[in-house]
């Protein structure tokens, strides 16, 4: 059944309808597809290029969140960000942050309470920098569940890991966006609402969606997707991707229909920032930035006209469930 909408929290989508416009949507790019820049260069470029923000994720070549100095580095960044007019959303996917051996490992599911432990306060750390910054919101996910663990007791694992997240992120106003991943214990949109119904619901808990991850594994269509998704949007990623395959691809190297999908998120009233999403294209960074805005300017400029969206989040192909 459909969930009833709460107002949404800064950064986040208010349905359309009579008298108040679709939204213009702001593009930007992830810093985690310009490794191979220093961040100074990375955020000039994407502003040379015309974007409105950039997603940065907290990583040891750009802003290490670990490394000394950090509140001095992130005023320096703040900074630049202002500068250059720039907004941010803080990512968290950062592969070998805390361990060198093991991607995005340890998790907020590791068996061992210690490890678990050290990923929360990477994200109470993320929730800091993210209010230094004034983003519009701090992006995680569950991860994977490790072999051999009941579901339920991964559940738990989650809720509990999140709950002191949650506190930081209430107190600094800073949105919480939960990414459904695939291969992930939240792998869909079904999942984050079975996390909001354990949590209570809780004011900061909001919802990054991918579009490529619709895509690849949700069974609505990537606009429909929006559309259901529309009162929880804190943070979008976006870029192509096929059916039942999990790659990040290049625009046209997949299989998504794009304007009917700014169409839907421009309904919304979505107010952050619409992040492509590559980072295995480093290599080609600065080349698919410059194309991936020319193309999302072009689908967007041919995007049907928006229909207002249910601010209950319901859309003509269902809602969330």
């Amino acid at each position: 059944m459909p969930v009833p909408a709460r107002p949404p929290a800064p950064g986040g989508a208010v349905a359309a309808g009579p008298g108040l416009p679709a939204a213009p949507l702001r593009f930007g790019y992830g810093t985690n597809g310009l490794t191979d820049l220093r961040l100074d260069d990375a955020l000039g470029l994407l502003a040379d290029l015309g974007y409105s923000g950039v997603g940065l994720t907290l990583d040891h070549m750009h802003l290490d969140p670990l490394a000394p100095d950090l509140a001095a580095r992130t005023r320096h960044v703040a900074r630049r960000l202002d500068r250059l007019g720039l907004t941010v959303t803080v990512e968290t996917g950062a592969r070998y942050i805390l361990d060198p051996r093991r991607k995005h490992g340890p998790s907020l599911l590791d068996p061992d309470p210690e490890h678990r432990a050290r990923r929360v306060r990477l994200l109470v750390r993320a929730v800091q920098v993210a209010a230094d910054l004034g983003a519009h919101a701090l992006h995680c996910f569950s991860g994977i569940t490790p072999e051999g663990t009941p579901e339920a007791t991964a559940w738990q694992r989650l809720t509990d890991a999140l709950t002191p997240v949650l506190d930081a992120a209430f107190g600094a106003h800073v949105p919480l966006a939960v990414e459904p991943e695939p291969g992930h214990l939240l792998a869909t949109l079904a999942d984050f609402h079975h996390l909001r119904g354990l949590l209570g619901d809780p004011e900061p808990l909001g919802l990054t969606l991918d579009i490529g991850h619709c895509q690849c594994l949700e069974p609505q269509s990537p606009a429909d997707c929006v559309r259901a998704a529309a009162p929880w949007l804190r943070h979008v990623q976006i870029e192509d991707m096929r059916r039942g395959v999990h790659e990040h691809l290049p625009f046209g190297d997949g299989e998504i229909d794009f304007p009917p999908v700014l169409s839907a998120l421009s309904a919304t009233g979505y107010q952050g920032l619409t992040v492509v999403e590559l980072p295995r294209h480093s290599h080609a960074g600065p080349r698919l930035a410059a194309r991936s805005l020319e193309f999302l300017r072009r689908a967007d400029r041919h995007r049907p006209a928006a229909t207002p969206v249910p601010a209950d989040g319901t859309a003509s192909q269902g809602g969330p469930s």
